[in-house]
């Protein structure tokens, strides 16, 4: 398991850029009466400088966070620190990113574990909630929030829906900016059969077990349970090609319309 390269290309350059703005703040013995302009212009500099290391700070904190390994973030500010100053780092640089990548392993496989007993838990809870619909035994339930009516999703369609994709604390992780198409064997297994038997303007939340979901694969947490709240607005979307010939037929025939009529004000009038 590597560690990201931006991360790296990050650290690698605070050392240098500690230094120079430790070089920039050092006075010189030469200067001679400075100029209040300067001087405000100066004050504006350090407090713009300011501003990005402190903005530097978050960007490289993202990048720990990210990296999901509980570091002790005072000795991190330390070595920061240090490397500003030309000291050497108490660990080799090869050394420490083979410890990193070790404890990345381990906290990955540690959540994963934690991830998947909550899973099975809460599926097992969550058939003693009313009107649970079980699709396959402690891996995939469903509640209808709202009836729909008309035609219903089968296998081959592609439905247009509108969802929001939640963590089991509630947490959002995903969710539609517009309507959506979706290829049922060409999404996660959980998904597609959910939406199997939806009819259309009905609404239905999907509760998926890490098995049919992402598992410890993809970019959410490792084996976490997924909540969708999905909307059927179409049972099947239509051929794009066939709504643009649709629309067009549409536009010809309105415009033939429109100079039937013209023509026939023009007439009457004479």
């Amino acid at each position: 398991m590597r560690l990201p390269f931006p991360f790296f290309l990050l650290l690698a350059s605070v050392g240098p850029f500690m230094i120079q703005a430790e070089e920039a703040s050092i006075p010189s013995v030469e200067t001679a009466a400075v100029n209040p302009e300067e001087l405000e212009l100066e004050d504006k500099e350090a407090e713009k400088i300011s501003l990005i290391s402190e903005a530097f700070g978050h960007l490289i904190a993202k990048h720990i966070v990210s990296l999901g390994v509980n570091f002790d973030m005072a000795s991190i500010i330390k070595g920061l620190q240090d490397a500003g100053e030309g000291k050497l780092s108490p660990m080799p640089e090869t050394e420490c990113i083979e410890a990193i990548a070790k404890t990345r392993e381990s906290a990955f496989k540690e959540l994963s574990q934690a991830n998947l007993q909550k899973a099975e838990n809460f599926m097992q809870e969550n058939l003693k909630e009313a009107n649970i619909v079980t699709l396959e035994k402690g891996k995939l339930h469903y509640h209808i929030d709202q009836q729909g009516e008309g035609s219903s999703v089968v296998e081959g369609s592609k439905p247009v829906i509108r969802y929001i994709g939640k963590f089991l604390d509630g947490s959002v992780f995903g969710a539609s900016k517009e309507d959506d198409v979706v290829i049922l064997d060409e999404t996660i297994p959980g998904f597609g059969k959910g939406l199997l038997g939806m009819k259309e303007g009905e609404k239905r939340t999907l509760y998926i077990h890490p098995e049919l979901a992402y598992g410890t694969m993809g970019q959410l947490p490792p084996n976490s349970l997924l909540i969708f709240e999905i909307q059927l607005l179409k049972a099947n979307s239509e051929n794009p090609k066939e709504i643009a010939a649709e629309t067009t037929i549409n536009a010809v025939q309105s415009e033939e319309k429109t100079a039937v009529v013209e023509q026939e004000k023009t007439t009457t009038e004479q």
